[in-house]
This record gives structure tokens, sequence and C-alpha cells, in this order.
């Protein structure tokens, strides 16, 4: 292999010349340099060296003479196009047969150019560079467009939504020219049908929300826009509907009308969160309102009851004093029996006062819930006559006060509601903890509940019993007992609920809690 390289500032072009003597070598190279072109020529004598030499060194071009009876430069033709070499290949031959040239520029040759007129040649080698550049330029541009689609690609795919591009024309048709594979989650409809038919997606809206989709649509066709819609469509085969958000930018085509490149989402599960929100809301004003009287009626009822009773008997007691406070002089007797109406009168004072209190906090929560629980039970049974049998997995469960009073009037509000609407004649009740929960189990034998009876806006007192228990971190669920009758089901955390270190009840309060229990059931009775 011989080389040969022109001096210049410019940079050289790297040259290989293959399949030819090297008298024609010589000449192609005077030839190069007489056309002024700064080459740096190679020379190859046949194709197993120019394989050798390509593969060591990066060439420019390539130029191979062509023998009618060896198809060398086919064959390098064929090696070239193999390892997708970027490499023109120009061929130099004695033989002027037009179907040759052709044949050679239809397998890839970059040009044909025959010895009797190698004055082509230097024009060859530059249009050949040009070219070259060109199409390396055009795949660079072909591999970055191709990388920004797979991009593009690879975000609509993961969007959690449906990316598409809308246009309005001049004439005012309409189509949908890109739509992303997420149409066929979201709308039930393939990209390729949305394209081809438009309609099928406004068909998919609610009657009710398309007057305010085509408000919106027109308003911002008009002034340019965002287009920001929500509305309800019902997918063929699906029982309900779902809300989607729309949102989408308008841009003017110049010929062609205006195209919105935008997103639908579907904003179902948002929206009923919203709804879910707003009936909380309502129902906790309304629980508020009607806690707000209760707690109005509770306070008339005890300054009723302090007045006419209380009030009442101290006036009663006054009456019985005065007689003995002025000068008039009396036998003892009278006084005796004065001091002994005071007295009566007294220990019916004290009755109502304990009677009072016991009805704003039982003194007998001081024992724990096990004991108030069981209290509650046979008060229930006395004052209803309704058998209330109670069981309790421990003798003590110690709980924080505030979960103990939470538990203790969630109870109270059960039996009040199976006392008013259950009909029943018998209620047991079991009280457990395991596992740091809490569980308190009602069940009846009345005519059990529906769910009307769930669902009614005035039930207040189930809705309030699920509210408080949700405050606590708990469940409470009320059903249909299997056996007839009704359940309710009450689970509460401890843990989640302990603000305070568990202590045990003082022996002297309990005693003391007790002896009013004891007490206040002999007056009774």
């Amino acid at each position: 292999m011989q080389s040969s390289k022109k001096e210049s500032t410019e940079e050289s072009l790297r040259l290989l010349i293959v399949n030819c003597s090297s008298n024609k070598f010589e000449h192609i190279k005077r030839v190069i340099d007489e056309g002024i072109l700064h080459v740096d020529c190679s020379y190859a004598r046949n194709n197993d060296e120019a394989f050798h030499v390509l593969t060591k060194k990066r060439w420019d071009i390539v130029l191979s003479g062509h023998d009618l009876t060896q198809p060398n430069a086919i064959d390098l033709l064929q090696w070239i196009e193999n390892r997708n070499l970027n490499l023109p290949l120009i061929i130099v031959s004695a033989y002027p047969e037009e179907n040759v040239a052709n044949e050679l520029m239809a397998l890839g040759a970059a040009d044909y150019i025959t010895s009797a007129k190698l004055t082509r040649l230097v024009p060859a080698i530059k249009r050949s560079m040009t070219e070259m550049v060109r199409q390396q330029e055009f795949k660079q541009v072909q591999s970055d467009l191709q990388k920004t689609e797979d991009r593009f690609q690879t975000i609509t795919s993961n969007l959690p939504g449906v990316v598409f591009q809308f246009l309005l024309t001049n004439n005012h048709k309409i189509n949908f020219p890109y739509v992303s594979d997420a149409s066929e989650t979201l709308l039930g409809i393939s990209p390729q049908h949305l394209i081809a038919n438009s309609a099928l997606f406004f068909d998919l809206i609610l009657p009710d929300d398309k007057e305010n989709y085509d408000q919106l649509m027109a308003l911002s066709a008009s002034k340019l826009s965002t287009l920001n819609w929500e509305g309800r469509i019902q997918v063929k085969g699906d029982n309900d509907y779902k809300w989607i958000s729309l949102r989408a930018t308008p841009r003017r085509i110049v010929g062609d009308g205006t195209v919105w490149d935008g997103i639908m989402i579907n904003i179902t599960r948002n929206k009923q969160s919203e709804n879910e929100i707003t009936q909380s809301r309502e129902h906790l004003a309304e629980l508020s309102s009607y806690l707000q009287k209760i707690k109005e009626h509770e306070r008339a009822r005890i300054a009723r009851e302090i007045h006419d009773d209380i009030g009442g008997t101290l006036t009663a007691i006054k009456c019985e004093l005065l007689p003995c406070i002025d000068k008039t002089a009396r036998l003892p007797d009278f006084y005796q029996k004065k001091a002994a109406s005071i007295e009566n009168l007294v220990d019916h004072v004290i009755d109502s006062t304990r009677r009072i209190s016991l009805d704003l906090r039982p003194g007998i929560l001081d024992c724990g819930i096990v004991a108030a629980i069981q209290w509650q039970a046979k008060e229930f049974s006395v004052r209803t006559k309704i058998p209330c049998h109670v069981i309790c997995s421990k003798d003590e469960i110690s709980l924080d006060a505030d979960l103990s009073i939470a538990i203790f009037r969630i109870f109270q509000e059960t039996l009040t509601n199976i006392s008013k609407h259950a009909n029943a004649s018998y209620i047991k009740v079991k009280l457990s903890e395991s596992k740091e929960i809490v569980s308190l189990d009602i069940v009846d034998n009345g005519h059990g509940i529906t769910d009307s009876d769930l669902s009614k806006p005035n039930s207040f007192g189930i809705r309030g019993m699920r509210e408080r228990c949700q405050q606590l971190k708990g469940t409470f669920q009320i059903v249909n007992n299997p056996s007839g009758g009704t359940k309710v089901e009450i689970r509460i955390p401890i843990e989640a609920n302990t603000n305070l270190p568990q202590t045990m009840f003082s022996q002297r309060k309990c005693e003391k809690a007790q002896l009013s229990y004891v007490k206040i059931r002999k007056a009774n009775s």
C-alpha cells in the first residue's frame, strides 16, 4: 500500500483508492492535485487490502476501479453496506457502458466516472462529500426526532389521562389529529377509532353537561383562552358515569383553523370525595345543631328540676323555719315536729341533688367501665322492665377516663334507641378487651333495623354514635342479627386514645361511688 499527502493548512480528506494499477493510482492522484483538492491519498491493490485498511482507520471517501470480468467494485459496495459505513464509493472504470453504470449506482455507488472523463472526478468527490454531510445531518435529525418521539410516547403513556389534539377547522369541522393510547382505558374508545370519528367523544358526554361544554368551547375558540371543563361521560358498557377534567390550550393555525393541545383526566374519585366531604359537613352541621338543641334542652331540664324540686324544697324548709325563729312562745313538741319535717325536706334535697348529679355523670364511672356498664344495664332493666344481661371478659378493663365516658355514653344511647324503637324483650351485652382493642357488642331480640332507618335524615342518635367512634379512631356497625333483632358492634383502639398514663382508681373513690349506688338503689326500691 502506498500513500501520498498534499501539504495544506486545510484539513485533508482521507481517500482510499482500490482495485487499480500503481500507474493509474499516480494518474488519479495527479488529477486530484491539479483540481486543487486537499486529499490524503492511500492505495490498496485489491479488496482484501482494502477491507484490512478500512477497519483500521476512518476514511472519508473510496475510489475503486471496476473490471467487467471481476466484480471487485460490487463486492466492495456490499462489504461497506453490510457494515453500515457512511462512506461514499466512486467507481472509476475504463468501460463507458451505461447499463453497467446504472447497475453500480443502484447498488449504492456515489458516482460512476470513465477513465476518459477524469476531469469529472474532483467535482464528483466534492459532490459526494457534500451529499454525505447532508445524509449525516439528515440521519442525526431523524435520530433526534425518534428520541423526541420515544420520549413523548413514554411521557404520555405514564400520564394519568388522555393526551390529545383537537382541531376545529375554518369550515367548522372537528377532528382529533392525535390521541394517546390511554383513551382506551378512560373513554372506552381506541385512538384509531377516535381519530377516525371525533363524534364518538361527544356522544359520551351526558346531555345535562353538553351545553356547558359547548359554551366553554365557543368561548375558548373566540378568545383563545384556556379551556377548563369538568363534566360527566357515560362509557359504553358502564353502568356508572365518570367525571373527567379537560384542560386544553388553543392556538391558531394559518389556513387550517384552531387546534387545542390538552389532557383529559379521570376525576371521579375526587368528585366522590368532594361529595362525601360535603355530605359529611352537612351531617356534622345537622348533628352539631341537634347536639346544641339537646344541650339546651338538658340545661332547661336541669334548671327546671333545680327550680321546681330543690328550689321548692328549700322554700318549704324556709317556711318551716320561720315559726321557729319568731318570739312566740311554743311547746317543745312543736319544735320537735318542725325539726323532723325539716330533716325530711333536707333528705329530699340531698336525694334530688344526687339524682341530678348522676344524670350528669354517674359516680360509678370512677370504678371503671366494667362497673359502669353493669350499673347502667341494671338501671335500664329496673326502669324499662327489659332484662339486660352483661358479660365481661375481665373484672376490670383499665381505660383512659375520657374513653370510658365515651363508651359509656354510646352504651346509654344504644339502650335508649332499643327502648324507643326495637320493641325488644331481652338484651345481651358483651364487653371485652383483646389486643389493645376494647369491644362492646349489644344484641336485642327486637324487630331489627332497615336500611331506610339507618339513612333517615333525623337519625341523630345513630349518627352521633358513629361520629363519636370515628373520633376515637374506632368503628361502629349496626346490623340485623341472623337470629333476629339488631346487633351493635363497637371496636375502639385503646392505645390510640390514651392521653395520660393508665392508673387504677383509688379504693376510697370506688367505695364512695358504690355507696352512692347502693343508696340510690334502696331509694328506688
